[in-house]
C-alpha cells in the first residue's frame, strides 16, 4: 500500500503490511485491553457510522462549517478511536486538557462551536455538568468510564447501521490531504487560547519525516504517557502506528513505573521535568546507599557526567564506562522496563548533564524542537549518534526549512506550518509573513548543522540599565541544583536580575533531618538561617557560569511547588511566566525594596 496521506491511512497501512494484536492497548479493571488493528478498522468504521446517526455532517469543505467534536480525556485507546473516527468523516477533533480552567473552557467549547463532547469520566462529567448552560453548542455528551446516568462512548458503534460503510468508504476517498483535521487550543506560557488549525498533511508530513529517525519498527513498543491533548503526543502516535509499533497507554502519571516493567516498552516520549524527577528518584535512592555501593553509584554517576558523543576519551575511559553499566546502569534501565532503546524530549530544554548521563547509561535522550503550529517537529536529535549533539535541538528535519531572522529569532517553512488560527486572520497573518512560521524561540545553529534554542523572544527582557537578560540558559543551569526544583529569573526595567526559587522539599527535607533541623512546614522549613545558607552557596555556585549583569543578586524561596492545577504550569510543564510574576508580585517587590541592601524575607 501507498504511505498514508491522512491520518486515518494509517489504519488500512498498518492491517496491509504488519497488522498487530494489540495496536492500542490501555488498562481495564486492573488489565491490559488489547484492541487488534482490525478490531480499530471495524470499530471506526461503525463509530463513523454512529457518528453519522448522531447529526455529524460529512464531507464538509470549509473550514469553519465542519462539525467539530471535543474531547476532555486522559490518554486512553478510546481517545485514538474517537480521533479516527471522525477523521473519516471529515469532522475535526478538538482536545480539551482535563486540567482546564472553566473560563478556558467555556471559551473553547464555545469559540469551536463543538456538537459533541467526549469527557473520560465522572469527575471530568460533573465538571461538565456543573457549567452545561455556559456552552450551548454541545448537544451531546459521552463518557468513557461507564457513570451512571451518562451515555457511554459504545452506545455510538452500536448505532452503526452497515448500509452506512459504503458511503463511508466514499466519503474517506474525498477527503484531502490538505483538509483540516484537528483544533489545538493553546494558550502557551501567556494569553487568551488561539485555535491552531492543522490539516492532516501538516501532521502526516511530520510523521513520515520523524520516522527514519527512530527505532521504531515492527519489533518495537511504546508506552504514552504524554497527553495526546498535544500535538508532540498525538504526532509521535500515528507515527508509532505507521511504523507498526503497539501503543500502551499508561494508566496514570503516578502509575508509570509500574506500568514501565509491565510493558517494558522500546521508546516512549517525555518533558524535561518528568526526567527530571526520575533523576532526583534514582539519586535520593543512592544517597540511602552504604559504604562500596554508594561509592559505587556516585563514581557511576561521574563516569556518565564525562561523557560525550562521537568522541573517544581513551581505553581507559571506556572500559570504566563498560564497568559502570555492568554494574550501576543496568539497574536504571531494568527500572524503565529493561528493553528501552531510546527517549523521545520535547516541550522544553532538558539539563545537558541529565542527557549525557543517561546517554552514557544505555538510554539515549532525543531531545527535538517544534510548536504546535508546526505539527510539532522543526528539528530532533537522531538515534544515528552522528546525527546527535549534546545542548541542541539537533539538526531541522527533511522538508522543513528554517532560517534566523536578525535578531535570532528562528523561522520555519515547510509542509508542517499551521494553516492558521482558527477564525483569527490578524493573528495568523502577525505569526506567518512570506510562508515563514516567526515562532518566538531565539536560536543559534551550531557547526552549520545542530538547531541550539538560547531564549524564548517574549521571555528576554531588559534591566533598567538597558542590559538584556535571557532567563532560560540561567534557570537551566540554577535547576543542576539538586535542591533547586523550579525557577524564575526576573528583573525587567528592574535595577538588577533576581530569582524565585522553589527548593526541591524532598531532597532538603533529607538534607535538614541529617542537620538536625526539624520544621513543621515548608514555609518554616525555607525561613531557617542553615537552609538559607545552602541556597546562598548554590546561588554563588551557579552565578559563576554567568556575566555579572545576568548574575542572581538577590532571590527568594518559595514555600510551595508550581502546579498545572493551580495555573502556573501549561499541561507540558513549562513555567507561565505571566502568571506567575503576576502572583508572586509582592514577593518581587520585597526583592527590589530598599531596605539596607537586604531582602527581609522573614517578613514574607
Amino acid at each position: 500500500m501507498d504511505q498514508p496521506q491522512r491520518l486515518f491511512d494509517v489504519i488500512s497501512y498498518q492491517l496491509a503490511n504488519f497488522p498487530k494484536e494489540d495496536m492500542l492497548a490501555g488498562k481495564e479493571n486492573g488489565q491490559w485491553k488489547k484492541y487488534s488493528t482490525k478490531e480499530v478498522a471495524d470499530l471506526t468504521l461503525r463509530f463513523s457510522s454512529g457518528l453519522l446517526k448522531l447529526g455529524i455532517r460529512p464531507g464538509i469543505k470549509k473550514n469553519e462549517e465542519k462539525d467539530k467534536i471535543a474531547i476532555i480525556s486522559p490518554n486512553r485507546p478510546e481517545w485514538i478511536i474517537t480521533d479516527l473516527a471522525c477523521q473519516q468523516l471529515g469532522a475535526v477533533l478538538t482536545p480539551i486538557y482535563p486540567t482546564i480552567s472553566e473560563t478556558e473552557l467555556a471559551y473553547v467549547l464555545n469559540d469551536a462551536e463543538a456538537r459533541i463532547l467526549f469527557v473520560s469520566d465522572k469527575d471530568l462529567l460533573e465538571k461538565v455538568n456543573a457549567m452545561r448552560d455556559k456552552f450551548p453548542s454541545i448537544r451531546e455528551i459521552f463518557t468513557f468510564n461507564k457513570v451512571e446516568g451518562a451515555r457511554h462512548w459504545t452506545e455510538i458503534p452500536a448505532l452503526a447501521d452497515t448500509t452506512d460503510f459504503d458511503q463511508i468508504n466514499e466519503i474517506k476517498k474525498n477527503i484531502s490531504p490538505e483538509e483540516l483535521v484537528t483544533i489545538i487550543y493553546t494558550s502557551g506560557t501567556t494569553g487568551t487560547p488561539k485555535g491552531v488549525m492543522l490539516s492532516h498533511h501538516n501532521v502526516i508530513s511530520n510523521v513520515l519525516a520523524c520516522q527514519p529517525y527512530l527505532p521504531v519498527n515492527k519489533e518495537a513498543k511504546a508506552l504514552s504517557f504524554l497527553p495526546l491533548n498535544h500535538i508532540f503526543e498525538r504526532m509521535v502516535t500515528y507515527l508509532y502506528l505507521r511504523a507498526g509499533v503497539p501503543v500502551y497507554y499508561a494508566e496514570s502519571m503516578e502509575t508509570i513505573g509500574d506500568n514501565l516493567k509491565e510493558v517494558k516498552p522500546t521508546i516512549f516520549t517525555t518533558v524535561p521535568r518528568l526526567l527530571e524527577k526520575v533523576y532526583e528518584k534514582i539519586m535520593t535512592t543512592g544517597l540511602e546507599l552504604k559504604g562500596i555501593k554508594r561509592a559505587l553509584f556516585f563514581w557511576a554517576v561521574d563516569i556518565g557526567k564525562r561523557y560525550e558523543i562521537n568522541k573517544d576519551q581513551g581505553a581507559w575511559y571506556n572500559l570504566q564506562l563498560k564497568l559502570a553499566n555492568k554494574l550501576v546502569f543496568s539497574k536504571w534501565r531494568a527500572a524503565l522496563g529493561g528493553n528501552i532503546q531510546c527517549i523521545v524530549n520535547g516541550a522544553a530544554a532538558c539539563q545537558v548533564r541529565l542527557l549525557k548521563i543517561f546517554t552514557a547509561g544505555g538510554i539515549p535522550i532525543l531531545e527535538g524542537y517544534g510548536l504546535t503550529e508546526t505539527s510539532p517537529v522543526i528539528s530532533v536529535n537522531r538515534f544515528n549518534e552522528e546525527d546527535r549533539m549534546f545542548g541542541t535541538v539537533g539538526p531541522v528535519i527533511n522538508g522543513v526549512e528554517v532560517k534566523l531572522a536578525e535578531d535570532g529569532e528562528i523561522l520555519c517553512k515547510g509542509p508542517n506550518v499551521t494553516i492558521g488560527y482558527y477564525k483569527r486572520p490578524d493573528l495568523t497573518a502577525d505569526a506567518i509573513k512570506d510562508g515563514w512560521f516567526h515562532t518566538g524561540d531565539i536560536g543559534v545553529m551550531i557547526d552549520n548543522k545542530f538547531l541550539k534554542i538560547t531564549d524564548r523572544k517574549k521571555e528576554l527582557f531588559k534591566t533598567s540599565g538597558g542590559k538584556f537578560v535571557a532567563p532560560q540558559p540561567i534557570e537551566n543551569k540554577f535547576k543542576e541544583s539538586p535542591y533547586i526544583e523550579q525557577i524564575m529569573i526576573v528583573g525587567e526595567d528592574r535595577k538588577f536580575t533576581a530569582a524565585l526559587i522553589v527548593p526541591s522539599f524532598s531532597n532538603l527535607r533529607n538534607w535538614a533531618q541529617k542537620r538536625g533541623i526539624t520544621a513543621t512546614s515548608n514555609e518554616e522549613l525555607v525561613k531557617n538561617p542553615d537552609v538559607q545558607d545552602l541556597y546562598k552557596q548554590a546561588v554563588d555556585k551557579y552565578n559563576q557560569f554567568f556575566s555579572h549583569i545576568e548574575q542572581v543578586k538577590k532571590y527568594i524561596l518559595l514555600p510551595h511547588e508550581w502546579t498545572v492545577d493551580n495555573g502556573e504550569l501549561t499541561p507540558t510543564l513549562k513555567a507561565k511566566r505571566k502568571v506567575i510574576l503576576e502572583k508572586f508580585k509582592k514577593e518581587i517587590d520585597s526583592i527590589y525594596a530598599p531596605a539596607g541592601g537586604k531582602v527581609d524575607i522573614e517578613s514574607l
